[in-house]
């Protein structure tokens, strides 16, 4: 197993040096507040690729993953010192250089899945009142900036943030990031993308406020910037309505603004995307019902890294597979939720979705020369249908290991699947247990 050094800086050197020190200091926080977890994950993912003719027929690949989180308190005074860090190890059980292709496990020159890979990294953090500064690696977690977790391991953000709870119910959140690495990946300094432009950026600045002003209501605002590639702001407002007898309403609604930046590395960007959803929830069941929309002649893009996709896309029809987020693209959501603890299974919870785009368009775009979006032609449609059953032990030795069960298929019209993700169906199974060891 190969370790890489982790992201060090004159502050997390001090930390090191200074460490005898802190143990005598337990009492005041740094060990006395540490946190250490260890996360066991198995993942089996099966992807059958429909109509690729002379392509991959299908993805299939099982790995286990060890996940190692260290969460230090902090030395006493008026500026408190900690440190955050990881380690992971990664094992193929499955796989085979005819299917690869599930961002479980990176392969190597020859297109080898790997039999292991692992990584390490840290973060030094500084602590004022309610205030703290982190340098190292990240994995943040807003609606323009999100790293994600939907492989193996999370993947990981290098840079600074501060994020500051200095006024109650209200969050300031901002950061500065530079280089970041896939879940599947031992580079500790890979690139910050544009995923679906897959074009590079040097830098990525954001900062935003999430304000609780009363129980029930939330509103948000960011900003970002992608040197080079675009400026994106981004509003939410959400509201829960208690209507008694185990009744209640939830309305959810998201903007974004999307205009090039810069050297326009992904061309010209002039894009609204907003999602509004209502969910009403009675005793143990839930139906949620929302609508997406995107205004601009090319996609809505987020976050990536080399290969896997990040979060920062808080729209309520991106879904297991799709974002449906085509240029111009239109979409209706409907979907069921059942927590089993009602009828006597504690633990134990269904879902299933339903998504339908259309009106895909990209007609008129005017990318120019260094335009980086695949064409998607126009009349586009596509729908997604996810089903999910998931338990988690509720007591005993086992107590929070979790199952889930993945099922989704996708399906779209000629040019819109060759620009965005092939007609396909798809199973996941992810097996979890943290395990608390501090």
């Amino acid at each position: 197993m190969k370790l890489h050094p982790l992201p060090m800086c004159p502050l997390l050197a001090l930390v090191a040096l200074s460490a005898p020190l802190l143990a005598d200091e337990a009492d005041g926080g740094f060990l006395a507040g540490s946190q250490l977890l260890l996360t066991q994950r198995n993942f089996f993912f099966h992807r059958n690729l429909l109509n690729n003719p002379g392509g991959q027929n299908y993805r299939q690949e099982w790995a286990h993953g060890m996940l190692l989180d260290y969460r230090s308190g902090y030395t006493p005074g008026t500026v408190g010192v900690g440190v955050d860090a990881y380690a992971n190890l990664g094992l193929k059980l499955d796989s085979s250089r005819a299917r690869t292709g599930t961002d479980l496990l990176p392969v190597d020159s020859r297109g080898e899945p790997e039999d292991e890979y692992s990584e390490a990294g840290a973060a030094v953090k500084l602590r004022v009142s309610r205030s703290e500064l982190k340098y190292g690696s990240q994995a943040p977690m807003n609606p323009v900036f999100g790293t994600g977790n939907a492989r193996l391991f999370t993947p990981m953000a290098i840079g600074v943030s501060l994020n500051s709870r200095e006024l109650d119910g209200l969050l300031f959140d901002a950061g500065h990031f530079t280089a970041g690495n896939d879940g599947n990946s031992s580079n500790a300094d890979g690139a910050l993308k544009a995923l679906y432009a897959q074009v590079e950026t040097r830098a990525v600045d954001y900062a935003g406020l999430a304000w609780t002003p009363r129980e029930g209501t939330r509103l948000s605002a960011y900003s970002s910037r992608f040197d080079d590639i675009w400026r994106q702001y981004y509003a939410n407002a959400g509201q829960r309505l208690e209507l008694g007898g185990g009744r209640a309403l939830n309305l959810d609604f998201n903007l974004y603004r999307t205009l090039d930046d810069g050297r326009r590395l992904a061309g010209d960007i002039d894009n609204t995307t907003w999602s509004a959803a209502v969910r009403y929830s009675q005793g143990a069941q839930a139906l949620t019902l929302a609508h997406q929309r995107v205004h601009g002649d090319e996609p809505f893009d987020y976050l990536g890294f080399d290969r896997q996709s990040g979060t920062s896309i808080y729209l309520a029809n991106s879904v297991q597979v799709l974002d449906f987020n085509g240029p111009n693209e239109r979409s209706w959501q409907l979907r069921y939720d059942l927590d089993l603890a009602g009828l006597g299974v504690p633990g134990l919870t269904f879902m299933s979705r339903y998504v339908s785009g259309d009106h895909i368009d990209d007609s008129h775009y005017q990318g120019g020369p260094n335009g980086a979006y695949g064409r998607y032609g126009d009349h586009g449609r596509r729908w997604e249908r996810d089903i999910e059953l998931g338990y988690v032990v509720q007591s005993g030795a086992a107590k929070d290991l979790s199952i889930r069960v993945r099922q989704a298929s996708v399906r779209s019209s000629a040019q819109v699947a060759r620009a965005d993700t092939a007609d396909n169906d798809e199973v996941r199974v992810i097996v979890e247990y943290p395990l608390q060891l501090l």
